[in-house]
């Protein structure tokens, strides 16, 4: 399949990833009903739920109502194409590119929800740790990485979360990104897990001195963590490998 093929798939997948983004959290079915205006309840035709084309032609409005379409639609359809023709490109037409656009699309959905909501669905986690270690029996990182990844993966953030606890008697971490963490080690192994940590820990940490810095958060400010564990996984999917051997290779 040529990538372009593979960026079309993605602006499809991207419009589904949507509707997941909007009703998990409530809840809801991704499956029914069909998609529909939230405010006046009109039922969309297909021509209105063309990915991108669609929100361009109806000037980000519903046809029916007038109601603004939020630029999240389009947005999320665009970063889902562009995923999935950089795997295409990286990884080729094989058992891991199936792989990578599945993690990939699970780590657009939980980024969302998380930032949104504060939340990240067992419904995506839980599956998605299965799903990653059935592939890692076919593919990168084999199976044993990816077992590592899924024990260590949760037990360090369940451990960060428990000291935690212990030293200042309340929530620090919540237990989604435990199983975010497991599913993401699941998915690329022990190596990027750790990888992934660093990164998301590193881009937290900024983020969150800086929201100190300009006032508008403060030591308890409750960062949805799980948003940077997206951003540094799907970095980490990417680029990761020629940075692991990069560090590696101070110790050969």
């Amino acid at each position: 399949m040529l990538p372009w093929q593979m960026g079309a798939m993605g602006l499809l997948i991207g419009s589904f990833l949507n509707v997941c983004i909007l009703r998990l959290p409530e809840g809801l079915s991704i499956v029914r009903p069909a998609s529909r205006c939230p405010r006046c309840g009109h039922g969309l035709a297909w021509y209105e739920n063309v990915p991108v084309v669609s929100f361009l032609i109806l000037r980000a409005r519903c046809r029916n109502c007038g109601e603004p379409i939020s630029w999240q639609y389009p947005l999320i359809e665009m970063i889902t194409c562009a995923v999935f023709v950089a795997a295409t490109l990286q990884f080729g037409f094989s058992w891991l590119l199936l792989s990578r656009v599945i993690f990939g699309s699970a780590l657009i959905v939980l980024f969302m929800i998380d930032l949104r909501h504060h939340i990240l669905p067992n419904g995506i986690t839980l599956p998605g740790i299965v799903v990653g270690f059935a592939f890692s029996l076919l593919t990168e990182p084999g199976w044993v990485a990816s077992l590592i990844g899924i024990v260590a993966g949760g037990g360090i953030l369940l451990a960060i979360a428990e000291g935690y606890y212990l030293v200042r008697r309340e929530q620090g971490l919540g237990m989604g990104d435990v199983k975010m963490l497991a599913m993401i080690g699941a998915f690329l192994g022990w190596k990027l897990m750790i990888l992934t940590l660093v990164f998301s820990s590193l881009v937290g940490s900024i983020v969150g001195v800086g929201l100190i810095v300009s006032g508008k958060g403060s030591m308890k400010y409750a960062l949805p963590f799980g948003t940077f564990l997206a951003v540094a996984a799907l970095a980490a999917m990417f680029v990761g490998d020629p940075i692991v051997r990069w560090y590696l290779g101070f110790y050969s």
